[in-house]
């Protein structure tokens, strides 16, 4: 693979696996919002099943040499800071 197109796949692999952070963390400020609070077993189960999935996604985009380690550490550790932010948003409005 050419170095402009192995260069061009990381950079989308990148804005998609930002893009489902994204998705991930709207779809718990939603779920927080309007259906459960986050002692609900509902809450902890669909945010662990979101963020097993997205670090799998991680780990898979790394092993292909899409994004390396650290880059996949730092898309996991603000995914869980921005959902940190939210569930301390929830706490201070109750």
């Amino acid at each position: 693979m050419s170095t402009n197109i192995a260069t061009e796949v990381s950079q989308k692999a990148l804005k998609l696996l930002q893009a489902d952070a994204e998705k991930i963390s709207k779809l718990i400020e939603v779920q927080m919002e309007n259906l459960t609070t986050p002692q609900c077993p509902l809450y902890e189960e669909v945010l662990d099943t979101q963020m097993f999935g997205f670090s799998r996604e991680i780990d898979f985009a790394v092993r292909l040499g899409l994004i390396d380690e650290a880059t996949g550490k730092q898309l996991l550790d603000e995914l869980e800071q921005k959902l940190t932010k939210i569930h301390e948003a929830y706490n201070q409005r109750r």
